[in-house]
């Protein structure tokens, strides 16, 4: 059973997502927040395996929400919740340690795969927006070096591991980097687990974070 604590400003959006999820077997909605300030007692209280949060609400936003929420180390990961495609908040949420974002608009089916995969340890990006998301990231962040400032993280890895960091940053899915390398997927999988473990990356939103900071990934793959 996945259980989702639903962080909304508007009463009328956490009905409807707590109707979604409680009609879907094997995801249920152990509680409600609408602010952030709630939303971070009740994440505590519940310890649910994901937080839907909402980035817009009054006083404490979903951001600093977020934060507060990872900064916790507990087991609970957040999915953001966005109306706008580019909203400037979402770098920020990606900062906070969020495991990813979607669109409010997305489809039920988009929204529930979002939530099982944020579950069980995978990052979700509205695949429609990974690339963009990607350049208006890399925008926003000061530039890196080249990949090689001594870093004891990007040591650690292995000339093929820092290939698949490379790809990571890039926005690449595993079947992509699969077909990039001649691996199977079964394989990739196992370098991208190697990766983030050895850059300490709680998923692969942070490893691509982790590649713009020190200068191994650029906008359109560069």
């Amino acid at each position: 059973m996945t259980t989702v604590l639903v962080v909304d400003d508007q009463p009328l959006q956490r009905y409807g997502f707590r109707m979604l999820l409680d009609s879907v077997p094997g995801t249920e909605v152990v509680g409600e927040a609408a602010h952030g300030t709630e939303a971070v007692r009740k994440a505590a209280e519940l310890r649910p395996d994901v937080v839907l949060m909402d980035v817009r609400m009054p006083g404490m936003d979903g951001i600093e929400a977020t934060r507060r929420i990872v900064a916790t180390g507990g087991r609970s990961r957040v999915l953001v919740l966005t109306t706008f495609d580019l909203d400037e908040y979402v770098h920020a949420a990606l900062r906070a340690g969020a495991s990813g974002f979607l669109l409010k608009d997305a489809r039920p089916e988009e929204l529930l795969a979002g939530i099982r995969a944020v579950a069980v340890g995978d990052a979700v990006i509205a695949p429609a927006l990974t690339r963009r998301l990607l350049h208006e990231f890399a925008r926003l962040v000061p530039p890196g070096g080249d990949g090689s400032d001594g870093n004891p993280r990007l040591s650690a890895l292995t000339d093929r591991e820092r290939e698949i960091l490379v790809a990571i940053g890039k926005g690449w899915t595993n079947s992509e980097i699969a077909a990039r390398f001649v691996l199977s997927e079964s394989t990739v999988k196992t370098h991208v687990g190697r990766v983030l473990s050895k850059i300490g990356a709680r998923d692969r939103i942070q490893a691509v974070i982790f590649a713009y900071d020190h200068g191994l990934a650029r906008p359109h793959g560069g």
